[in-house]
């Protein structure tokens, strides 16, 4: 599956932004998808995940209560709605496919990647 994300940019601390990535093949409603983010000079990490149903979600505690991910897989799309964003969420975004329909909270479960999308929280 190919990915492709979309929607990041420049937001004042508070705002919201949506994150779309769109997928390309058969069986995008058969694979678990998740977000996860890379700040300067910091390593990957999870942001979220859902299942192939969109029933299980899965959030990293950093962002609880904050960001919603979903799915509508009538257009191979999953979306990460990001509200009351804080400077500490700025990083590149990239979204994952995982060829299982169940989802995980480590970027090794994931065998697709996006080429990722830029968020940057002003304060």
């Amino acid at each position: 599956v190919q990915l492709q994300a979309f929607g990041g940019g420049l937001v004042q601390a508070g705002g919201s932004l949506r994150l779309s990535c769109a997928a390309s093949g058969r069986f995008f409603s058969s694979y678990a998808m998740g977000w996860f983010r890379q700040a300067p000079g910091k390593e990957r990490e999870f942001v979220a995940a859902i299942s192939w149903t969109g029933r299980i979600t899965y959030y990293a505690d950093s962002v609880k209560g904050r960001f919603t991910i979903s799915r509508d897989n009538a257009k191979n799309t999953v979306y990460l709605q990001m509200n009351s964003l804080k400077p500490e969420d700025t990083a590149v975004y990239y979204c994952a496919a995982r060829d299982s329909g169940s989802p995980a909270k480590t970027s090794a479960d994931f065998g697709s990647w996006g080429q990722g999308t830029l968020v940057t929280v002003s304060s």
